[in-house]
């Protein structure tokens, strides 16, 4: 009975993978962490690819990275700006910009390692910091700065380089597939064995 329900499975999670397989805008595993380097031309046109606004404790913040699709070995740039909530008025100490790998594995695996991409002081009321990348993936920027004696990070995420054609579905199928896979040779083994077994038990009565 194993070994019908089994295939069947598989065929299930063979067309499930095939969908998902297609081009997603989720993105899988990637490794190395990025590089800091020069912001790109204050008069350049480029629109940003990322913008938030959030608020976090006191303050509201607004983050936007630069270019639209920054991609490896080409500059880049964050713009952070901070102000507090109540009359507005923007911050204006020290900003902190690290980053962290955010692929599928790195969550799975636990690596996370962070690295300083720099410490920036104020310019207008915003603060720049520039990153260059050496590898495409997906990328986490936290932002920290403390204010009144209290620490403020707050976390971005950033895709560097094209999303991949396989998505975290497929990922988690391919998975699920392995698996099922795994369990269906160790049920054949099972059934060989215990067959092996039966026929040597016959011909010794």
């Amino acid at each position: 009975m194993v070994r019908l329900i089994f295939p069947a499975a598989l065929r299930a999670a063979l067309f499930v993978l095939a969908l998902t397989l297609l081009p997603s805008g989720f993105a899988a595993a990637h490794h190395v962490l990025g590089r800091p380097a020069y912001s790109l031309n204050e008069d350049s046109n480029t629109p940003p690819g990322t913008q938030y606004e959030v608020q976090i404790g006191e303050y509201v913040v607004t983050y936007m990275a630069y270019p639209a699709f920054p991609r490896p070995d080409s500059p880049g740039r964050i713009n952070f700006y901070a102000s507090r909530i109540d009359d507005g008025t923007p911050f204006d100490g020290e900003v902190t910009f690290k980053v962290r790998d955010d692929s599928l594995l790195s969550g799975i695996f636990g690596s996370g390692e962070q690295e300083t991409l720099g410490t920036q002081q104020p310019d207008d009321n915003v603060f720049r910091q520039g990153f260059l990348f050496e590898e495409e993936g997906d990328y986490m920027i936290s932002v920290e700065f403390e204010a009144a004696g209290e620490p403020y990070i707050v976390d971005f995420q950033l895709r560097i380089g094209e999303p991949t054609p396989y998505g975290i579905l497929g990922v988690a199928v391919a998975l699920v597939l392995a698996a099922l896979l795994a369990v269906s040779l160790i049920q054949r083994r099972r059934a060989m064995a215990g067959k092996t077994r039966g026929v040597h038990q016959a011909r010794n009565r």
